[in-house]
């Protein structure tokens, strides 16, 4: 890289920091001055609520970054190069002979490093927060009941429940349907409380401990092989699938999820959701793409007329960028609706903005 390369990188990168705090920051401003009732329900003292609005803003940080990071490196581009122009940087260095598309290269570089940081939150951290990204901010301890989502085990297994407490992962009300198989007939459990008890070196882990449980008892000749008859009443349910956490989560925690797992879900027969799962996976994949489109775009309006204002390009790429999100919101809708599929969903911004991107960024005047 020349010192003009190296400068450019530089000032992009500085200009995304500025982008990245301010963004974050007003995010979270506005948010927190709409809710702070909520932070103050379960609290005790000042102290108390300054440490769950921490404990949030903690998390749910890198959620924001991960809506806003191609928008900001757009921010972070049309900065860097309206700066240029607005101390009269960019004239002589075209007068020296070097070509606007050669000016550019470092700041598209920068891009392209900060879309990749993007996506290495979107799959290393997010994931691993995900939990308490879909938790209640009044509710930071997991006391508050939350709603159980019935499955079904691969064995055929299926449970149910009418209500869970995170905190002692227990659901009230609970129900269990043994599939019939070769050797017993089908079987169908009610109990008032079932614990969770996850896997260990243990015999009775990895299911779920039944108790005040509904017939008390079961003929033997009748047993499951998932089932472990332990007092009257009392029973437990092996399963390896449906966890406390699997039935409890939110309906839509895939789109926290890494892309390993999202394909690991479409591989999955039977999975609900399908559609909507194939067509964020999809997105995953053309997301830097996007990125990169997103940019060019913005730099070739800024630079196709040097002489406008730079405000005026500055309210161009806003308007541009609004319609280009409202393109891909618009494109997984109808994937969503399964009125084109996943991978068009996907990929249809990247056909509509592709060649425009390209003939744009041809028309600079070098």
């Amino acid at each position: 890289m020349t010192i003009l390369d190296r400068m450019l990188f530089f000032s992009f990168l500085r200009a995304y920091f500025i982008c990245l705090m301010s963004t974050l920051s007003l995010y979270i401003i506005v948010d927190l001055f709409t809710n702070i009732d909520a932070y103050a329900v379960k609290a005790n003292g000042t102290l108390d609520i300054v440490k769950n609005i921490l404990n949030f803003y903690g998390h749910h940080m890198f959620q924001y970054y991960d809506r806003l990071c191609e928008a900001i490196a757009l921010l972070a581009a049309m900065f860097t190069v309206a700066w240029m122009q607005r101390n009269n940087e960019l004239l002589p260095v075209l007068s020296a002979g070097v070509s606007t598309h050669r000016i550019l290269r470092p700041i598209l570089l920068g891009s392209l490093l900060m879309l990749a940081i993007g996506v290495a939150n979107q799959e290393l951290i997010i994931p691993r927060i995900a939990k308490t990204l879909m938790s209640d901010r009044e509710d930071p301890e997991g006391d508050k009941d939350v709603m159980v989502h019935p499955g079904y085990e691969p064995n055929g297994i299926h449970i149910e429940g009418n209500y869970a407490t995170p905190k002692e992962q227990a659901i009230k009300f609970f129900y269990v349907t043994l599939p019939e198989t070769q050797t017993s007939t089908m079987v169908h459990l009610s109990a008032a409380s079932a614990l969770y008890i996850p896997p260990s070196d243990d015999p009775i882990s990895g299911g779920w401990l039944l108790t005040g449980a509904s017939p008390p008892e079961i003929d033997a000749e009748n047993s499951h092989e998932m089932l472990v008859p332990l007092f009257p009443g009392k029973y437990f349910i092996r399963t390896r699938e449906l966890s406390f956490e699997v039935i409890t989560r939110n309906p839509k925690w895939y789109a926290l999820a890494s892309t390993e797992t999202l394909y690991t879900l479409l591989n999955k027969p039977g999975a609900s959701r399908q559609g909507q799962v194939a067509v964020i996976f999809h997105m995953r994949i053309s997301r830097i793409v996007i990125g990169m489109l997103l940019v060019i775009l913005g730099l070739s309006i800024v630079l196709r007329d040097q002489n406008r204002h730079m405000f005026i390009s500055a309210g161009l790429c806003l308007a541009m960028c609004a319609i280009f999100f409202a393109v891909i919101f618009a494109s997984k809708f109808l994937g969503d609706g399964d009125y084109v599929s996943p991978a068009l969903a996907a990929w249809l911004p990247v056909l509509i903005f592709g060649p425009i991107a390209v003939a744009q960024y041809d028309a600079i005047h070098t």
